[in-house]
């Protein structure tokens, strides 16, 4: 995997951590609850994705 997606990756899993420690606050309102729950579910399926592709990526260095 490149360094930059490496980072990316890691910044989105540190985004997402975060909002996982926010969304444990028992003062958060609901609606604060939801926005926080998508952001946290957008960040986790686009490092989803990152690594689904780094996956590809080894799969082909692999069979070449």
């Amino acid at each position: 995997m490149s360094e930059n997606l490496s980072e990316d990756f890691e910044s989105k899993l540190a985004k997402a951590n975060e909002i996982l420690k926010q969304l444990g606050d028992e003062n958060l309102s609901l609606e604060q609850s939801v926005k926080l729950h998508k952001e946290g579910k957008k960040l986790l399926e686009e490092a989803g994705k990152i690594l689904q592709n780094a996956k590809l990526v080894v799969k082909d260095a692999d069979d070449e």
